[in-house]
């Protein structure tokens, strides 16, 4: 409890101070979790970024209200969970149902990048450093939790996903323990309800296994020869792919093949374009930043990052992104 004790007295120092310089600093160190918070609660990367610089700017904004009496990280949390209740009231989103037999679509949803997922400097001796799991950040968890009404997202991200106390999470949420206790036995159910069925729980923070690197590789390949057959093969009966925000999906290998066909063929623009794919990892799943370089262009072109969902050695989703989130994820804007 040292370390947090040394925080918050040095918090409370800045800001009998009015040291703003040292208040950002010590607030800076909670932004990567921040902003893991506010992605949960908002499905969107971009958005997340925007509230997570909201959230800074109020802790020093109300500044005065820090008073010891909960901790700093605590109260930062309050702050970024309020600011994305705030958002949510402000901008109503809703998964657009699917077709009989489909999931809805979560039209915002984007990836993150894992290199933002865990800070710069070691925390190993930071008593309350978090490790992001690798289920409370998957793509299918992302989506599932936007089925939820937004307090009750806020209760079960609290209580299930950081492992927050009831009382501590009424206090937060400004609700009675008995109402968090009540909106968290609704969340559980809805939760299971638009979890994939087949998807395997990985606790785990590690990086991608062997055979999750392997099929990359060999997805990779496939898609850099525009070879539908190999891609197929690595496929799933029952593989999904989605293109948030287009209302588009593909469910079965049949279907996805043949959108692969469509998008790759003889009848495509893209027909006559050299692929190269890079390797990336978002939300502890295997990625692949594709680029394309079309006939008489000097450089390849960013076109899609796809992030796969694998299980049981089969790709059983893919979710395909547009280009413009290359940038969080460090890529180039082209490759020569």
């Amino acid at each position: 409890m040292d370390g947090l004790v040394s925080v918050d007295s040095e918090v409370s120092a800045a800001v009998r101070a009015a040291d703003g310089t040292a208040f950002a600093a010590l607030a800076e160190r909670y932004r990567w979790e921040l902003r893991v918070h506010c992605y949960r609660m908002l499905g969107s990367f971009d958005d997340a970024e925007d509230l997570v610089q909201e959230t800074l700017l109020r802790a020093w904004r109300y500044r005065e209200s820090f008073q010891g009496r909960s901790t700093f990280r605590a109260w930062l949390y309050r702050i970024a969970t309020n600011a994305c209740l705030d958002f949510l009231d402000r901008h109503l989103r809703q998964p657009t149902p699917g077709e009989t037999g489909r999931p809805a679509e979560v039209s915002w949803l984007q990836p993150y990048p894992d290199r933002l997922l865990e800070p710069v400097a070691a925390r190993e001796a930071e008593p309350d450093a978090v490790v992001i799991a690798r289920e409370t950040i998957e793509l299918a968890f992302v989506v599932a939790i936007q089925h939820l009404p937004p307090r009750q997202r806020a209760v079960l991200i609290l209580r299930d996903v950081l492992g927050w106390p009831a009382a501590e999470t009424a206090a937060l949420l400004e609700m009675s323990v008995a109402a968090v206790k009540s909106a968290l036995q609704r969340a559980r159910p809805v939760l299971r309800e638009h979890l994939p069925e087949r998807r395997a729980v990985q606790a785990s923070a590690t990086p991608l296994a062997e055979r999750e690197r392997e099929l990359l590789r060999r997805f990779m390949a496939a898609h850099e020869r525009a070879d539908v057959a190999a891609l197929a093969e690595l496929l799933s009966e029952d593989v999904r792919l989605s293109m948030p925000p287009l209302p588009y999906s593909f469910v079965g290998r049949a279907e996805v093949a043949a959108f692969a066909e469509n998008a790759v063929g003889p009848g495509s623009p893209l027909y006559r374009g050299q692929w190269r794919g890079v390797p990336v990892v978002a939300n502890r799943q295997p990625a692949m930043a594709g680029y394309i370089r079309l006939p008489g262009e000097p450089a390849y072109q960013p076109q899609v990052l796809n992030v796969l969902r694998v299980e049981d050695g089969e790709i059983t989703e893919i979710v395909a992104f547009e280009p413009r989130v290359f940038g969080a994820f460090g890529l180039p804007a082209t490759l020569p």
